[in-house]
């Protein structure tokens, strides 16, 4: 039953539901000329507790909440009352106001707090923690954010949330107005976190129509982007056109218009996937196609060059090493270092215990007797130092030895300024995406040797490609495959139990002994008493038993995000047994849901080079600052500050998920494994997260879980042309 249209205004006093994908919402509203509150239902994008907005739509009765007033148009406002105005100042918006410092603000000057600032800045001392030099960082930073208030405004009317706003400035600054209006599509191509279904819903009420090219185009790009994010490199033209139909919900021909337009201007690149005739087109973004192409065409040059010479006999070499530093290498593994010493280009591809390490020290060794310099790298900060310490030689991440900057365009190293290397060796290959191997492979000199060292059943990397398996695919170089596992490495559970599920076997369950082991399986079948084993586990089994810190020792590793077992909970469940929100009046810091306190383990989750963090970067909160809502993270012994608005970018890391566990290594790891998971169980997750503990390695869940996972060897499928890009220069 439905009745008149109607207008209200009022305050958004809470979300009861929000869909982020198409902005169905529901919430309750505060009615400004009323004293009542009502249930409001409908399309509205980035709604925040605390926003003055304007609704037009009907009454309606559901038959199972009664009455609600559906939406069919809406406008934001600048918020007026004291709870708007404290969410408002609160935002991240202004450097040296956070939450806690928004509410003694307007408990100072109430609704005039907005008046207050702009028009009697000095009156802010008045608040207690605002000192002189508070208060001259607060007026600074409300002065240059005029634009962004009158931006705000603009972005609030049209379904965008002070967080992006703020973003949305950093970026466009004076132009942010004119770029949305004239083609707001631009958004979620430049935007962190505003997904291309935010930005169409922003274009219908700018009244851009659905046939416009740059809704289309936009679209395009989407579904391209959202595939690397996904680890394809490329998209066969026929799944473009289906997605992005689905998507844009319009006729595949008139996405066909636009892809044959953007490939002539070369927003895209088409080409075919293969020499046959009739073959399927692979769909490309520029990026990525020049970087897969380089990477071929590099490796092609380097093999051209001829075998490095060595003034003395490599059997007399490997012989000294092995004196040297008192090792005995088994035969692959000799037969890796002689390849090493001639060859331009080498992979050394193995599991754990195959003694991958001891050839780096050996190849180290025998390189510098030769007067050559070596620089050894990783993709990870923490593989970096784990590879520097077991070498003794230093180890840099990749960023750093390609001298990344971000205010001067990226990486230094490049083409027209090489890396000064004879020798470059990269550990934990299997992590290399395309994007990180083309930028790491133009700055290496055509005559130096590049070593390529990691384990092919890893899963694969979180960026696009897959390179390290490409390459070996291709059967065009060289190559040294190590199965042997050593004595020592035997007596490890982890090792052996690790080789077990790579070769479709089950893991041994019962300890060798009656003393510790390194591999523990705990049977059980219900979730709940899954979670609570690990919880005892982590908090006070394992401490007590190893010695190990329940924080910076034991890391839980889940394979998914979602459900009781899920990344989302764990973090919540572990955080309140380890480092539970202190007493009343010594908060920490809330952002959204989150909520962040000193000790808190914590994980960045994207590249931020102004900061100089990367992805999977994990650290403990310091110290933090709650009225102007800063903290600071301490990675690896190096402190970075955080302000409001870079807290997006952080999570909870007492669990994580084995995809972000890359290249780490951890003293101890838990492991739920259920029948929850079952979407996620396959054999490289369970083998990654028995691969990344160096000590101690707990599985707890049910054995039918396990033998799901051990079963699917099911490899992922992504779209990259590398392989076939090197094999063609065979021909």
């Amino acid at each position: 039953m439905s009745f008149e249209k109607n207008t209200l205004k009022g305050q958004i006093d809470r979300i009861t539901y929000n869909n982020p994908e198409n902005g169905y919402t529901v919430a309750r509203l505060d009615l400004i000329d009323e004293d009542r509150k009502i249930t409001i239902v409908g399309n509205l994008p980035s709604p925040e507790p605390g926003q003055v907005i304007s609704v037009e739509g009907s009454w309606v009765i559901h038959s199972q909440y009664g009455e609600q007033f559906e939406i069919e148009s809406y406008d934001y406002d600048v918020p007026v009352s004291e709870e708007g105005i404290e969410k408002y100042l609160g935002s991240g918006l202004i450097p040296g106001i956070g939450p806690v410092m928004a509410g003694r603000i307007v408990d100072e000057f109430g609704e005039d707090a907005l008046d207050i600032i702009d028009e009697e800045p000095e009156r802010l001392l008045e608040v207690e923690g605002i000192g002189e030099k508070r208060f001259e960082e607060i007026k600074n930073s409300w002065q240059e954010q005029q634009q962004v208030r009158e931006i705000m405004v603009f972005l609030l009317s049209n379904g965008i949330s002070p967080t992006y706003a703020s973003r949305i400035y950093d970026r466009y600054g004076a132009d942010s107005i004119r770029v949305v209006k004239d083609n707001p599509y631009r958004m979620a191509r430049d935007i962190w976190g505003i997904g291309f279904k935010k930005v169409d819903d922003i274009a219908s009420n700018l009244g851009i129509d659905e046939d416009d090219p740059a809704r289309i185009e936009a679209g395009i790009l989407y579904v391209l982007n959202k595939a690397t994010e996904e680890g394809h490199v490329y998209l066969p033209r026929s799944i473009l056109l289906d997605e992005a139909g689905e998507n844009l919900e319009i006729s595949q021909e008139k996405i066909e218009s636009r892809l044959k337009n953007m490939a002539d201007s070369e927003e895209i690149i088409i080409e075919p996937a293969g020499s046959g005739e009739g073959e399927e087109e692979a769909v490309y973004l520029p990026d990525f196609y020049q970087a897969e192409r380089g990477i071929a065409e590099k490796f092609r040059s380097m093999l051209k060059v001829p075998a490095a010479e060595t003034e003395m006999n490599i059997s007399h070499l490997i012989k000294r090493a092995e004196s040297s530093l008192d090792i005995t290498l088994a035969s692959e593994q000799r037969r890796a270092v002689r390849k090493a010493v001639k060859d331009r280009v080498l992979i050394i591809t193995g599991g754990p215990g195959t003694g991958k390490t001891t050839i780096i020290k050996i190849m180290l060794d025998i390189f510098s007797r030769q007067g050559l310099d070596v620089d050894l790298a990783a993709p990870t900060g923490r593989a970096a130092k784990r590879m520097e310490e077991a070498s003794s030689h230093e180890a840099k991440t990749i960023h750093r030895l390609l001298d990344f900057n971000y205010h001067q365009g990226g990486f230094q190293k490049n083409e027209q300024n090489q890396l000064d290397s004879d020798v470059i060796i990269i550990d934990e290959a299997s992590m290399l995406d395309a994007m990180l191997m083309y930028n790491l492979i133009r700055a290496v000199p055509t005559g130096a040797r590049m070593i390529l060292v990691g384990d092919v059943n890893q899963l694969p990397p979180v960026g696009a490609g897959y390179v390290l398996r490409d390459l070996l695919d291709s059967s065009f170089l060289p190559v040294v495959r190590l199965k042997k596992i050593f004595r020592q490495a035997e007596e490890s559970m982890i090792v052996v139990n690790s080789h077990r599920i790579n070769n479709g076997q089950m893991p041994v369950l019962t300890g060798k002994n009656e003393g510790l082991n390194d591999f523990y399986f705990v049977e059980e079948e219900k979730k709940e008493k899954v979670l609570a084993m690990i919880l005892k586990l982590v908090k006070e089994r394992i401490p007590d038993r190893f010695n190990f810190d329940s924080i910076d020792d034991v890391q839980v590793l889940s394979p998914m995000r979602r459900g009781v077992l899920g990344v989302k909970n764990l973090n919540q469940e572990l955080k309140q047994a380890l480092n539970p929100p202190l007493p009343a009046g010594e908060e920490g810091i809330k952002y959204g849901e989150r909520e962040f306190n000193i000790g808190d383990k914590v994980m960045q989750i994207k590249n931020n080079y102004d900061l100089e963090v990367f992805n999977g970067d994990i650290g403990r909160i310091i110290s933090l600052d709650a009225e102007s809502s800063r903290l600071n993270v301490n990675f690896a012994g190096r402190s970075v500050t955080y302000e409001h608005k870079d807290l997006e970018e952080l999570r909870l890391a007492y669990a994580t998920t084995v995809h972000k566990s890359q290249g780490s290594e951890y003293r101890a790891v838990v492991m739920p494994i259920s029948t929850q998971h079952y979407i996620m169980l396959q054999r490289k997750l369970v083998y990654t997260a028995l691969t990344r503990a160096e000590d101690l390695a707990v599985l707890i869940g049910s054995k039918k879980a396990l033998g799901m996972a051990v079963n699917n060897n099911r490899d992922e499928r992504r779209y990259s042309l590398l392989s076939e890009r090197i094999n063609r220069f065979r021909r």
